[in-house]
Parts: structure tokens; C-alpha cells; sequence
């Protein structure tokens, strides 16, 4: 059998752990509103709409934030579209993914679902074919109490105390030719600036992010983010990143090493951040927001033909990954990769959270299940809040077809405010089980002054098994018996562990 060593110290930290690293995203696009979170004619729908089968879903996920209206959505959309009576509201065509906007759902629907849900909104503004002046004008007629034109317009549209969203993008991808209204970074720069003056005078209790390049992929890479952050710097205070990774040549073990990858773009970025800082002589810090991550690739190639059958419809299915085992294995290790960057990624969103991409999926008229990708977010939401310790590893290493030295055991830890230690650990070996020895002496005694508490594994032999509706829980997480001994824990083969650990001895 395998071996492999974790070594952790309390002291050894990473960071506190921002819980909007958890958050999610839902754009209008497919069917993530319409038929997703939305479905006034669904048997659970509530008094407003909404389906109370997919909220439950999303409470346990214990989501803290939600991106939303877009993504490529947004650099086109009118956020004045959105508010006012519905039956008045315009029907527009979205560019972005060529359909058509109701408006069914607004501002104010989004952000009474947001609280039905136990979360709030990150709103993301259009400087696209937005300006300045329309991003400054959403802020004001969301937040300020009143007294003003836009402020009572929201309050003669049924809210009288302000919407209190606290967090705001400054646009969505603007370096890509797909965006609409796509910038230069000297462009982009100088609008997000003036935006980001205009939207903190308004109200100063804001936080923003500004757009980094779409991809590291992109020519404007490095160069894109300097500019930005050049320019404003110290009018934001996060930078974004967006990542996917699929597996498109059935290379699995290649596929579950692309998080060295995502650990790089972050560890790039992050650096670039904080060399503008030093160039500023700044004492303001620029975090990183990786709001939007995921595994997305089932679905490509599929849109063209739902568009040419329903040309400029609602509610298409459209990007509907269906997502296998092996899916929610990179997914672990992308949330192990975020809580060991806990220092700079302050906030994260899976893109997206209902059908498009997502970890939940529905039927028109139907039930709400959960993917397979689910569940490592739901665990680490749940059990993953507190300090991110700094883990060193030991073990076996492989080369793939694009990563050298991959490691077979990846993990994060995390210490509660209780004194509880959680880890997150993946074994990518697809044929071997590793025997994990954990050396946690500095948590007390010379034998550790830990017991393992609780040990939960997400396996499968088959690395393509999903879940679907007739068949749900057929890819979950399994309570197996907490046997550690002389440190030592088993993690199966291709698999996802929680390890939940408590001192011997309380203090």
C-alpha cells in the first residue's frame, strides 16, 4: 500500500478563510433563473415563484454569496430593464447567448431569493455597453435610503429599506472579443476607475472587483492585470480570475493534475497585485475573487443546434454539464487549492449554481438533484470555515501528460474556532489506497492530541458514474468508521476524504 506524510502545525498558517470563498454565480442564461431557481407553476413553488426544492438545495450548500445577473449577460443589459411593475418590464435580445430576456426576474426578485436562500447578492455591473454613470446610478437605487430620484423609485417599487448590496463587479471579461462592449486594458482601466470613484462616493461601504484578463490563456495575460491595477488600484479591492478545466481526450489522471495549474494562476496574479502595490507604495491591499471556477466541457459543441430549433427562445437548455465522478474529484482539489491560496482568494464562486454548469439541476415540472460536484462544495462549505493551515506533504509523485511531479495525495486543513481540525484530502492514485500518516504533535501530546472524530469518502469505481433524478444518490459522500492508528488513515483509491479531527483533551 501507498504512503503518504501530512504534517501540520497550528501555527503554520495560511489565513483566515473569507466564507465567500463558498459563493456561487447565477447568470440569465439557460436555465438558471427561468425553470432553475424560478418556475411559478412548479409544485413547490412558493408565493413568489420561486421553487422551494432548488432553495432547499442551495441552503445546504450554505452558499454566502452569489454572483449575479452575469457574465456575458451583463455587458448588455440594462439594469433598468430589470425593476418596475413585471407586465411593463421590456423583452430584450441577448447577444451574449442568443435568446431572449423577459425580465420576469429582476433586481428586486434576485435579491428576495438571495434571502430566501441565507445568502446575498454580488452584483455585477455593465461596463460593457454600460457607463460610468449607469454602474454609479444601480448603487444609488439599490443602497441609499432615500431622499433621492432613484432611491424612491426603488421604494415606490416595494422597498423601502435599501437592497444592501455590499459587493459589486466592475464588468464581466472584458479583454474577450466575445464580450460585448470589449476594452483594451487601458481602456478598461480608466472606465472601471471612474466607475469605482463614482459607485464608493455613493456609497463608501462598498467593496468592488475588478476584471482581470478572462484566461491565462489570453494574449492580454499579465500584461491586462498590470494596466488595471496600475490605473485603479486603490479605487477596488479585488481583481478577478476565472478558470475551467475539462477532459476532453478521457485523460484522467492529467485532468485531476490541472489544479497545479489553477494553483499557478493565482499564485501568478496574486503576485502581480502585490507588485503594483509595492510600485504605489500602497497600503491598500487588492485580494483576488475566483468568481467563476468549475469543470465544464460536457456540454460543448451543443448549443448550436438548441439555437437553430429555437431561435432567440427562453430558458434554453444550454451548458447543461452533466457531471461524473471524476468531475467531483478535481472539484475537491480545486477547493483544496483555494484554501491553500487562502491568504489571497478572498472570494470564490462555482459557476454556476442551478443547470448551466452547475451543481444542481432540475426538470421543468419536475424534481431537484444534486450532481456529483455537489458535494465536495457542500462539505467544505459546511466544515471549512475558520484558519487555513499551511500542509506539508510527502508522497508519491507521477508525471502526465502536461504536469510533472504531480502529487498523488493533495489536501487542506483547516482549524476551527473550537479547536477542531478539518482536512481536505484527495487521493489521485486510481489504483492504489494510500495509508496517510498525519504528524500532529504540535497540537498537544507526542501522540498527536488528536482523535479522528469523523471520516467521510467519496469513492466510486466507476470514474464516469452521475447522478440523475431517478437515481440521486448514486455518487455521495459515505460515513465510514474513524480508524486512525498511530496517526495513520486509509484514503482509498480515486477518492475524496473529510477527516474531522478533535482534541483528546478540550481546553
Amino acid at each position: 500500500m501507498k504512503q503518504a506524510t501530512l504534517i501540520l502545525d497550528r501555527d503554520y498558517r495560511i489565513g483566515d478563510i473569507d466564507p465567500r470563498i463558498y459563493g456561487s454565480f447565477i447568470e440569465h442564461l439557460g436555465r438558471a433563473v427561468y425553470t432553475g431557481i424560478y418556475e411559478p407553476d412548479h409544485p413547490t413553488a412558493d408565493g413568489d415563484g420561486f421553487r422551494s426544492d432548488v432553495i432547499d438545495l442551495v441552503k445546504r450548500l450554505n452558499v454566502p454569496v452569489v454572483r449575479y445577473p452575469g457574465g456575458n449577460f451583463v455587458s448588455g443589459f440594462d439594469w433598468r430593464d430589470s425593476i418596475g411593475p413585471r407586465e411593463a418590464r421590456p423583452r430584450r435580445m441577448d447577444l451574449a447567448w442568443k435568446t431572449t430576456e423577459p425580465n420576469t426576474v429582476g433586481l428586486h426578485e434576485f435579491c428576495a431569493w438571495a434571502k430566501k436562500a441565507d445568502s446575498s447578492v454580488m452584483y455585477a455591473v455593465n461596463l460593457g455597453t454600460g457607463t460610468p454613470a449607469s454602474a454609479r446610478e444601480v448603487v444609488e437605487y439599490a443602497n441609499h435610503p432615500g431622499g433621492t430620484a432613484l432611491s424612491d423609485q426603488r421604494r415606490k417599487n416595494g422597498a423601502e429599506d435599501p437592497l444592501g448590496i455590499k459587493l459589486f463587479c466592475l464588468g464581466n471579461e472584458m479583454d474577450g472579443p466575445w464580450q460585448m462592449g470589449a476594452k483594451t486594458a487601458n481602456e478598461y482601466a480608466r472606465c472601471a476607475n471612474e466607475a469605482a470613484k463614482l459607485m464608493k462616493w455613493t456609497d463608501p461601504t462598498i467593496e468592488l472587483v475588478a476584471c482581470g484578463s478572462s484566461g491565462s490563456g489570453m494574449p492580454t495575460f499579465g500584461d491586462w492585470e498590470h494596466t488595471v491595477l496600475n490605473e485603479c488600484h486603490d479605487n477596488v479591492d479585488y481583481l478577478s480570475l476565472h478558470r475551467y478545466y475539462g477532459n476532453p481526450h478521457n485523460d484522467t489522471p492529467d485532468f485531476l493534475a490541472s489544479t497545479m495549474d489553477l494553483d499557478d494562476f493565482i499564485k501568478t496574479v496574486a503576485g502581480i497585485a502585490r507588485g503594483i502595490k509595492g510600485k504605489k507604495h500602497s497600503r491598500h491591499t487588492v485580494s483576488l475573487s475566483l468568481d467563476e471556477w468549475n469543470v465544464w466541457y460536457h456540454s460543448h459543441g451543443q448549443d448550436q443546434t438548441i439555437y437553430k430549433n429555437k431561435p432567440w427562445g427562453t430558458a434554453l437548455h444550454l451548458l447543461e454539464d452533466i457531471y461524473n465522478f471524476e468531475d467531483a474529484l478535481l472539484v475537491g482539489l480545486m477547493l483544496i487549492t483555494i484554501l491553500k491560496n487562502a491568504d489571497t482568494v478572498k472570494i470564490a464562486c462555482m459557476a454556476q449554481l442551478v443547470n448551466v454548469i452547475a451543481p444542481i439541476m432540475t426538470r421543468e415540472g419536475g424534481g431537484a438533484w444534486a450532481q456529483t460536484i455537489y458535494y465536495p462544495l457542500m462539505q467544505a462549505s459546511t466544515l471549512g470555515r475558520g484558519v487555513s493551515l499551511a500542509p506539508i506533504i510527502s508522497c508519491e509523485k507521477a508525471d502526465t501528460a502536461h504536469y510533472t511531479d504531480v502529487p498523488m495525495v493533495d489536501a487542506a486543513a483547516v482549524q476551527k474556532e473550537n479547536g477542531d481540525v478539518v482536512i481536505f484530502a484527495v487521493n489521485r492514485n486510481l489504483t492504489d489506497d494510500v495509508v496517510l500518516k498525519c504528524d500532529l504533535r504540535a497540537f498537544g501530546s507526542a501522540s498527536g492530541g488528536m482523535m479522528l472524530a469523523h471520516h467521510s469518502v467519496m469513492h466510486h469505481d466507476d470514474m464516469k458514474a452521475v447522478n440523475t433524478e431517478d437515481n440521486p444518490m448514486n455518487v455521495v459522500p459515505a460515513d465510514i468508521a474513524p480508524v486512525m492508528e498511530d496517526g495513520c488513515v486509509k484514503l482509498p483509491r480515486a477518492s475524496w476524504n473529510v477527516l474531522c479531527l478533535t482534541p483528546t483533551v478540550k481546553k
